[in-house]
């Protein structure tokens, strides 16, 4: 069975971006970088079994929140690559009209570079490298998801 990148079965069903991941703005990427992270992890927690909907929610929020999302990134920057370090930077410098409601600045911010740097992933369809980037975070910092 032949498997498809997510993207691309969106692009072939609603037409490609006439932009390339370069050309979008740092929180632009971040916006959909929060999209990815948030499914990455709630597909790691709803793959744990059946569980109340509330214990679902609750687990996730707890590894997808900015002070979580800083530990992670503080973990991986090591890995990444010179590319990837720019777009990180240019998503963690970014001015955002708006913060977090329960978390520091300087979190806030690591937590956009980090959700930069995986929408500029997901829109280049390297969802291996950002999978592999967030498996290793989690492990490190003690975050990955095993029970509800």
């Amino acid at each position: 069975m032949e498997q498809n990148d997510f993207l691309e079965s969106v692009e072939k069903y609603f037409g490609s971006s006439k932009l390339k991941p370069e050309q979008y703005s740092s929180l632009g990427l971040a916006y959909i970088g929060d999209g990815v992270y948030d499914l990455i992890i709630r597909t790691i927690v709803i793959d744990l079994g059946n569980g109340k909907v509330k214990n679902f929610h609750r687990l996730t929020s707890s590894v997808v929140k900015a002070e979580s999302q800083a530990k992670l990134v503080k973990e991986i920057l090591e890995l990444l690559t010179e590319e990837e370090l720019v777009v990180y930077r240019h998503g963690r410098n970014a001015k955002s009209a708006t913060s977090a409601k329960n978390a520091s600045i300087i979190d806030y911010r690591l937590a956009t570079g980090f959700e930069a740097l995986l929408g500029y992933l997901y829109l280049k369809h390297q969802m291996d490298r950002s999978l592999f980037l967030v498996k290793y975070g989690l492990e490190k910092t003690g975050q990955l998801p095993t029970r509800l």
